[in-house]
């Protein structure tokens, strides 16, 4: 896979330590930045859809703390 990115909030410092993406017709992949030769995690492309929206929303019974939020 040649279409690894980081996220846009990867700023100064923080550069080299956060997840990348990367994503195919059917999948996307996430790996962690400090060990990129390491595999990746794949996640079908609906299921990875919906864990995002989930945090985006808020919904789900533990979307508060992936968001780095008080434990419920």
């Amino acid at each position: 896979m040649d279409n690894w990115r980081k996220s846009s909030y990867s700023g100064e410092g923080d550069g080299n330590e956060c997840v990348e993406i990367a994503n195919t017709a059917t999948h996307i992949a996430v790996r962690d930045s400090k060990a990129p030769a390491r595999a990746p995690l794949t996640f079908p492309t609906s299921a990875f859809t919906t864990f995002v929206d989930a945090l985006r929303t808020g919904s789900g019974p533990r979307a508060s703390r992936l968001r780095g939020g008080l434990p419920e």
